[in-house]
């Protein structure tokens, strides 16, 4: 994450550090999931016709004369959405790199067929918003209070606005919960659900979890820990609030916990160390966020990472703290862990 990211930890700093990072109450809001009903291949007009309705994890339903079609959607709901066939007409949040190609957040989406309107956390074209003639803004929300994820506080009132919004938690649930919930969002927009892509993303996610399940069992003497990088801090995630996180040591993995005075600070997410303290927990597997707005692990140049016992043995995989949130994407985070801890060597 940049410089002023790692500093600005009331906002993305806190997100950067690795859970779904994201000190609840001081989230910025976010919009991102919908859109309107179409496939990544051979895309379809809106399915369905008639009243919509739906209610969102903030127990708000919202009732519209018809499906919405012009949807604007947090970059990874929206990546979500395109994964069981329906097309958000706009998406803000990290969309696309410097060369243009999708960013990790936006999955499989074709970024050509999207209108951006912020291209990084919290940026929101308000302008070209309007332009859009939204009907629908879909977010996830990382509170309690469901503040819309990326949504800037100071315009939050204005877009509220402009089109209802929907918001799917990811706060302090497993990762099966809000996975339900973006099924149920994506099928009220048209989405088939009985597609044999969808029908077999959620075999191959159950499967994962049966793997997963059974890897953490085999050898419950790997220690995991959940790590992100920016150029002046490490952030250790403890497994409360994740939604990844609470999900897998349910499986049964051996995470490396922080302490809840630790974890304080930063209304209880992670611990953030400095790089000469990067090795105050003992680690076997390091599951390090991938989001672009941190350092990726072979970008790290600092000794004291290069000499953990975990880096040495090469036991350092990819997480993704803000998991697109479709069973074709989530499925594969659970093989890349069960894969990692069925190699793994005990090196803590």
């Amino acid at each position: 994450m940049s410089n002023a990211r790692a500093a600005h930890l009331t906002r993305r700093g806190i997100l950067a550090a690795g859970g779904a990072l994201g000190l609840g109450a001081v989230l910025a809001a976010c919009g991102d999931d919908d859109g309107k009903s179409g496939g990544s291949d051979g895309q379809t007009g809106a399915a369905k016709s008639g009243p919509w309705s739906f209610k969102d994890d903030r127990g708000t339903t919202v009732k519209l004369d018809k499906v919405p079609v012009n949807v604007v959607a947090f970059t990874g709901v929206a990546a979500a959405l395109w994964d069981y066939g329906v097309q958000v007409k706009g998406v803000f949040g990290p969309t696309t790199t410097k060369d243009g190609k999708p960013d990790v957040q936006a999955g499989d989406m074709d970024v050509s067929k999207v209108t951006v309107i912020g291209n990084e956390w919290g940026k929101f074209d308000v302008e070209k918003y309007v332009g859009l003639q939204p009907e629908l803004l879909a977010s996830t929300t990382f509170d309690t209070a469901g503040t819309l994820w990326s949504v800037p506080e100071e315009s939050k009132d204005k877009i509220a606005k402009l089109a209802p919004s929907v918001a799917i938690s990811v706060f302090d649930r497993q990762l099966t919960q809000p996975l339900q919930r973006m099924w149920e969002l994506a099928e009220s927009l048209g989405a088939d659900m009985k597609a044999k892509k969808v029908t077999d993303a959620k075999a191959a996610f159950d499967k994962a979890a049966a793997r997963l399940r059974a890897a953490a069992k085999a050898k419950p003497e790997i220690k995991v820990l959940a790590g992100s990088a920016s150029p002046e801090l490490f952030y250790v995630s403890g497994t409360n609030l994740s939604v990844d996180l609470e999900y897998f040591k349910s499986l049964g993995v051996n995470f490396v916990e922080p302490s809840e005075e630790a974890k304080k600070a930063t209304g209880g997410w992670f611990e953030s160390l400095s790089w000469e303290n990067v090795d105050k927990y003992p680690a076997d597997v390091i599951i390090m966020d991938d989001r672009s707005s941190t350092i990726q692990p072979a970008d790290i140049t600092e000794g004291t990472w290069k000499q953990l016992p975990a880096v040495k043995a090469g036991q350092v995989i990819a997480r993704s703290p803000e998991p697109i949130l479709s069973y074709d994407k989530c499925a594969p985070l659970l093989d890349s862990l069960a894969e990692a801890i069925e190699k793994a060597k005990k090196v803590s």
